[in-house]
């Protein structure tokens, strides 16, 4: 669907990279496009933090329809590493937004939707990955993987290797560095719980 806010949205974002995301910057692509400051306010109620917003949300979304045929039939890990790897393939002509993007909701008063939208784009990925999970490992997933997508996104933003080569290698070696973790967590509950039956009893 091709909204008002997209239309704002893409008409500004050849601009950002000098403009960053301003009102002004959003006003002049409205006019571009044949819409008034009017509509952009009417379109993104808070200012900046909205557009931002719909840039991320639009951005998930893109990575969803993106996925490749054969994605269900991939291994979790793989799974949640071409999720990733597609979000920011697909981003890379708008690298310098995203930088942009960054600068806004490192803004104290704008952290909310900065954790909210890192919530949005981890969990658009473990929902596609298939994940049913409802206990607290839905919170912890989510949780590691945000701090995994940070991270590489880190890397992402000073990638000039070819089709991102070195953003993927960093990606898959943070993935390995969890899921070893995991494991390791996993056998030393199995410990814990084997050396309980030798422990001594005490009455109530």
């Amino acid at each position: 669907m091709n909204t008002l806010a997209d239309r704002i949205i893409d008409a500004a974002l050849p601009n950002v990279p000098f403009d960053g995301w301003s009102m002004a910057m959003l006003e002049k692509a409205a006019q571009s496009i044949g819409a008034s400051a009017f509509d952009v306010k009417r379109t993104f109620p808070r200012g900046v933090v909205d557009a931002v917003n719909h840039f991320v949300i639009r951005a998930n979304e893109h990575m969803i329809a993106g996925l490749p045929e054969d994605f269900a039939t991939l291994k979790i890990r793989e799974k949640i590493t071409t999720a990733v790897m597609v979000r920011l393939r697909q981003q890379l002509p708008h690298r310098e937004a995203v930088r942009r993007a960054l600068a806004v909701y490192a803004m104290p008063w704008h952290a909310a939707d900065g954790l909210a939208r890192s919530y949005d784009t981890v969990d658009a990925i473990w929902h596609a990955a298939g994940d049913t999970s409802l206990d607290y490992n839905f919170y912890t997933k989510r949780l590691t993987l945000a701090k995994v997508y940070a991270s590489t996104l880190m890397v992402w933003l000073n990638d000039d290797s070819a089709d991102l080569a070195d953003t993927e290698a960093f990606l898959r070696r943070r993935i390995d560095n969890v899921m070893q973790f995991e494991k390791f967590k996993a056998k030393a509950k199995q410990a814990v719980g084997s050396l309980d039956q030798w422990l001594p009893k005490f009455p109530g």
